[in-house]
């Protein structure tokens, strides 16, 4: 099995299993843990996160928020493109990587 990549992120957020996610979030340059936070701070960590990364780099945000789900991508804009992955219990991932 090969290692899980960026094109491994749908756009789909519950095709996307568990593993992937997991493993793509291990090889991520930052993580932020979000869980319990509202917007607007989610918005803004991931826009100065995205802003210190380089090119090709991902940053994970964990949220159980769902408006973040469209506010971070939102957020960041085209600084990076962002993806989210949903779990069965209604954490998600949104996977931002630097343009």
């Amino acid at each position: 099995m090969s290692q899980p990549s960026w094109d491994d992120v749908v756009e789909m957020p519950d095709e996307l299993d568990d593993e992937t996610a997991e493993a793509l979030s291990e090889d991520a340059i930052e993580v932020q843990d979000m869980t319990g936070e509202v917007c607007p701070y989610p918005q803004v960590e991931a826009k100065k996160a995205v802003a210190g990364l380089s090119p090709g780099d991902v940053l994970v945000q964990k949220t159980d928020h769902v408006p973040s789900t469209e506010n971070v991508p939102k957020a960041v804009g085209d600084d990076a493109i962002a993806k989210v992955w949903k779990s069965g219990d209604g954490r998600y991932r949104i996977f931002l990587r630097k343009e």
